[in-house]
């Protein structure tokens, strides 16, 4: 589990020469997992579009003051698992703003009306919720997290998410876009990375790029998501996710990453990161996203068929038919998987709750995907 420096000698440089690095990435990639590419079918669940954090470049999160500002209700949970359910989906991504409650009163009050006085306690339940009345395999994306809170949602979820963004300080700063986000310094973000270790969850992290970090501040952020890998194992994926402008955020007029900056990022995260931790880059987020297998990608994440990305509204998520056409076209085969990837599944590791391992295994092939691959007979 260390880092794998470019066969060709090609250095991890901002103005190296890209392509003997996405040609490094690309053979770390093929040895590790070959030539399928993976997706995860997934309903995607807002459970509270409010949040402390005020991030210069988030159109999810409204101030508890707009009228869009809600927490959803059980009811509406549960249609929307059911939906998804319905649509082949075997993950429930459960997206949240991050613990409102301890700044806004409405969240507190809205919390209270639910019978919660803490975010993470409502969301355990929700999860029971989908386990008791699904079939899905719920993943939790809640933020920075507590031990305690780890605890608590361990045993009602598959898997667990953080993206850890950056590591820079710099963008903590006044007129800098984690300006007076208790939630976004680094150092809160690197302990929930560590304590998702200790406590054995399978994790999901990455990068975002594009909101003034340096070069040399992305690969910083990624050698700390591959040291934490190293002392625990947990990393099952990583994400390199681009800044895209929208035009009610701050950073509406901030310019956007390229695709060279994109495939260089992704081609340095795949020789940095160890081999079994799965890269992935959203397909919705570029036009030319299919130009991401070559420089070392095995993986594009969540896709849903029934909701939209929360996250990045004005982008439509592909149609997974015509995405598995272009993947076949640049030589690879697209496969659907689980919310929790193979490895945490074959052996009983501590890393999953056992009834939880039970239904996923139940919803796994002998390799460990998906065993119902619906993208192959789905009508477009």
């Amino acid at each position: 589990m260390t880092s794998h420096l470019p066969s060709t000698g090609a250095p991890l440089a901002e103005n190296g020469d890209l392509d003997a690095l996405m040609a490094s990435a690309r053979q770390i990639r093929d040895a590790a997992w070959g030539r399928r590419i993976t997706y995860s079918r997934k309903a995607f669940v807002p459970l509270t579009n409010m949040c402390r954090d005020t991030c210069g470049y988030c159109t999810f999160v409204k101030h508890p003051s707009s009228p869009e500002a809600r927490i959803m209700t059980p009811e509406q949970v549960l249609a929307e698992a059911l939906r998804g359910e319905r649509e082949g989906c075997k993950e429930l991504l459960f997206s949240l703003g991050e613990k409102p409650e301890l700044r806004y009163e409405a969240a507190r009050k809205g919390l209270e009306r639910l019978g919660y006085s803490k975010l993470t306690d409502y969301l355990r339940d929700m999860c029971a919720l989908v386990l008791r009345e699904t079939s899905l395999l719920p993943h939790v994306n809640a933020g920075t997290l507590t031990d305690d809170e780890i605890d608590t949602l361990k045993p009602v979820s598959a898997s667990m998410g953080m993206m850890l963004e950056t590591v820079s300080r710099r963008l903590t700063r006044k007129g800098q876009p984690h300006f007076a986000c208790p939630d976004k310094t680094p150092l809160q973000r690197l302990r929930t990375l560590e304590r998702a270790g200790q406590k054995r969850v399978p994790f999901t992290t990455g990068l975002l790029i594009g909101i003034g970090e340096t070069w040399a501040e992305r690969i910083e952020a990624l050698e700390a998501i591959n040291a934490a890998h190293a002392r625990h194992g947990h990393v099952q994926e990583v994400i390199i996710q681009n800044f895209q402008r929208k035009p009610d955020i701050e950073m509406a007029d901030h310019p956007e990453p390229g695709l060279e900056d994109m495939l260089r990022t992704i081609a340095a995260a795949r020789i940095i990161l160890a081999p079994e931790i799965s890269l992935q880059a959203p397909p919705n987020l570029s036009a030319r996203h299919i130009a991401y297998l070559d420089a070392g990608i095995n993986d594009w994440g969540g896709i849903s068929p029934v909701t939209i990305d929360f996250i990045n509204p004005q982008h439509e998520w592909p149609e997974i038919r015509s995405l598995a056409r272009s993947c076949e076209e640049a030589g690879f085969e697209l496969r659907e998987r689980l919310t929790v990837y193979p490895r945490y599944l074959t052996e009983d590791l501590g890393f999953i709750n056992a009834s939880v391992r039970a239904r996923a295994l139940g919803m796994a092939g002998g390799e460990g995907l998906a065993r119902e691959q619906r993208h192959i007979g789905e009508t477009a």
